[in-house]
Order: C-alpha cells, then sequence, then structure tokens
C-alpha cells in the first residue's frame, strides 16, 4: 500500500499575493491593474475574501430589487483608508466569478466618504477588463456619461445605506488620480 503525500499546510490559493500592477506592461502610464473578483454582477450576495482563512465568504446579502450593477473586486497587495484593498468596479462583457483575476485598464474613480460616526475615504475606482468587446471604447469616466455615472454613484450610496452607514461622493476623477491612489495604498506582502 503505498503512502498518501503530506500535504503542504498553506493548499489554498491566495490572490492577496498577486501584484497590483502589471510587470509586462511597458508603458507606466498605461499599466493594467490586476484585480480580484469578489462579487460578480447581478449578484445580490456580497462576497468578500478573507485573507486569514484564504477563502471567499458570504459578507451580506442585498434585498431584492438590489443587485451590484457589475463585477465588483479588490486590488492586491493595496491598501484603501478603510483597511481593505482597493475596491474596483469592472466593465466587462459577461460577469466573472469570485476568485476570478482580471486585467483591467483603470478609467477613474469615485471619490467617497462613508460614516457611521467617524467619516472614513472609501473609494471605488472604476475599470474595463482589458478583452472587454462592448466597452472598448471607454477610455475615461467621461465616456460614459453624466447619467451613467449618477448611477453608480447612487448605487454606492444604496449599498452603505443599508448597513445604516452614510455614503458621500466628494468627487469623480480620472487616471491619474487612480495611479496615485495605487502608488499611495501599495503595501508589501
Amino acid at each position: 500500500m503505498s503512502k498518501k503525500p503530506k500535504s503542504p499546510r498553506n493548499t489554498l490559493a491566495n490572490p492577496t499575493l498577486l501584484r497590483p500592477l502589471d510587470p509586462a506592461d511597458k508603458d507606466k502610464n498605461q499599466q493594467m491593474l490586476t484585480v480580484v473578483i469578489e462579487t460578480p454582477k447581478g449578484s445580490r450576495n456580497k462576497y468578500a475574501f478573507d485573507a486569514d482563512k484564504k477563502v471567499f465568504i458570504l459578507k451580506k446579502v442585498l434585498p431584492a430589487g438590489m443587485a451590484f450593477p457589475y463585477d465588483f473586486g479588490f486590488v492586491p497587495r493595496t491598501q484603501g483608508e478603510d483597511g481593505d484593498p482597493l475596491d474596483v468596479l469592472v466593465l466587462m462583457d459577461e460577469p466573472a466569478f469570485p476568485s476570478c483575476v482580471l486585467k483591467c485598464r483603470p478609467i477613474g474613480v469615485i471619490e467617497g466618504e462613508q460614516s457611521d460616526g467617524k467619516k472614513i475615504r472609501n473609494d471605488r475606482i472604476i475599470a474595463v477588463e482589458k478583452e472587454a468587446h462592448s466597452w472598448a471604447d471607454v477610455k475615461k469616466l467621461d465616456d460614459l456619461g453624466k447619467k451613467f455615472c449618477r448611477e453608480l454613484e447612487e448605487f454606492f450610496i444604496g449599498y452603505h445605506r443599508l448597513d445604516k452607514e452614510k455614503y458621500r461622493v466628494i468627487g469623480v476623477n480620472g487616471t491619474e488620480a487612480v495611479r496615485k491612489m495605487i502608488k499611495g495604498g501599495m503595501v508589501q506582502g
């Protein structure tokens, strides 16, 4: 009878260890973001990656009639003021799935402040998946139109209201602001 090989202690993958920017991109101003999807488009379930357990957990369930408008994830090896990795809303042709790793072109950021007694910045990067056909011509947030951006802002306001938090949009900025956020939020890991 053959002995079963001993399995390593940490057999689950840890997407938080991926590089935040694609090192293969020669032009540092056009680098693609690495985004790990937590919650797919159309889902009422909000998933979050638990780095200690190395699994995706169910964080909350949105009420009937409310769902994530696009794929939602994070940039690995980054940290925002809220203590979590930087958030990204990804525009792409079809929904991805939790743990899917995407290469995305940032197009801007919705800068926001959340409060539940204490105010914390909680910005949301908006990006287009590298291979997306329907969004290929979108290079900056302005290409989406004011109404589209306002709908995204309203989603985040409503999402936070569910937890009795207030979310206030304090600005909308372009790719240069995203690059500064990534650079300022990078952590060693």
